[in-house]
């Protein structure tokens, strides 16, 4: 693992082989390997133990059987020297620097390979998704779009694809700001290939790519919609740009919806295909936008376009360090001690306080700042 990575100092390299091995299995997702972990105490445990053991569990033989074969060995071996390079990263979901918001899914990725820079998974960011078949009008909105939010202070958040991802990642990068791409692929099968050349400038301007694939996965149809619950779940909300009934983003924004983040829609001409799956959305109940003023005044004012923190969360920023935190994101009581070094039982007082005065709320176990 490289050396920047804050994991490494808290678990053993054979530990690491252990999760990786784990990792590689088929049929192992992220609720088996997390019954697993939680069965045995610790991969290596789970590796070690007989058969039997993992088809009391529920387990099929198919994960159990390749475990310990010489395959599976090789490919670990690989996936840590991928690690060994300063800019290529593993999260464990029992990571401290795993990403807040992801974490709270019950279906969370165990792990997240990350190329570039693992902090900026931890920023507040905004989803943007579309038609791979996009209008140049589409394309044109989602790049304006982009770059306003990102010059807000947002990271735009899109899944690398042709199309509205491709723009949004563009447009983030033309507005001087940061982007993550979530990838249906491994990290070392980059897909499109037509897009190889803009990863590169994700990771350079300070960006990240990620998957939860096994590094060497190329690309197979099934794993295109399972990314999207990360893609919506790293982020405060899903902005939908253009998209037909059919379209995959539609899965994301049901995802979104689903996590409590919010959803966006922009509206087009009802004679144009590409509109109607946005205009189902906004019917569902999405916040119709036409500008990034709609967008920021739903996300509490959290920033301005000039970057800086709207009047209202700045005067509150200022009274109380966790209203700082709380108008960036979600957390629960574990993660705003986490992030603001306070012990928890100094969090929960204060957070009591917080709520008397009306400055915050509790929301199926998040808190969250109240008004803009």
């Amino acid at each position: 693992m490289s050396a920047s990575s804050s994991f490494s100092s808290a678990i053993s390299p054979a530990e690491l082989e252990a999760r990786l091995r784990l990792h590689l299995l088929p049929e192992l997702g992220p609720r088996r390997f997390r019954k697993l972990l939680s069965a045995f105490d610790s991969a290596s445990a789970a590796l070690s133990a007989p058969a039997s053991a993992w088809r009391a569990l529920g387990l099929p033989a198919a994960c159990a059987e390749p475990r310990r074969s010489a395959e599976i060995r090789e490919r670990a071996r690989v996936a840590l020297q991928w690690l060994e390079a300063a800019d290529q990263h593993v999260l464990m979901w029992d990571d401290p620097s795993y990403p807040a918001l992801l974490a709270e899914l019950v279906d969370a990725p165990p792990l997240l390979f990350v190329a570039g820079e693992p902090g900026v998974l931890e920023a507040p960011q905004l989803a943007m998704v579309g038609s791979r078949r996009a209008s140049q009008p589409g394309l044109d909105n989602a790049r304006a779009f982009a770059r306003s939010l990102a010059a807000g202070g947002f990271v735009i958040t899109s899944g690398l694809a042709l199309g509205i991802d491709g723009a949004a990642h563009q447009g983030a990068l033309d507005g001087g700001g940061k982007t993550v791409a979530v990838l249906g692929t491994g990290l070392q099968c980059l897909y499109p290939r037509r897009h190889v050349g803009l990863a590169a400038r994700i990771i350079e301007q300070g960006g990240a790519l990620v998957s939860e694939l096994p590094l060497d996965c190329p690309p197979q149809a099934s794993n295109f919609p399972r990314r999207n619950r990360i893609i919506s779940g790293l982020s405060l909300g899903v902005l939908v740009v253009e998209a037909s009934p059919s379209s995959g983003s539609l899965i994301t924004a049901r995802l979104a919806a689903e996590q409590g983040r919010e959803v966006y829609a922009i509206p087009g001409s009802i004679h144009h295909p590409g509109a109607r799956g946005c205009h189902q959305l906004i019917r569902d109940g999405a916040t119709l936008v036409e500008s990034i003023e709609h967008i920021l005044e739903a996300l509490r004012g959290w920033q301005t376009p000039g970057g800086q923190p709207a009047p209202a969360a700045q005067s509150r920023a200022e009274l109380h360090p966790l209203l700082t935190l709380l108008h960036a994101a979600p957390h629960s009581s574990e993660a705003l001690a986490y992030s603001s070094g306070w012990p928890l039982a100094q969090v929960l007082a204060a957070l009591t306080e917080l709520e008397l005065d009306g400055l915050v709320c509790c929301e199926g176990g998040r808190w969250l700042a109240r008004g803009p």
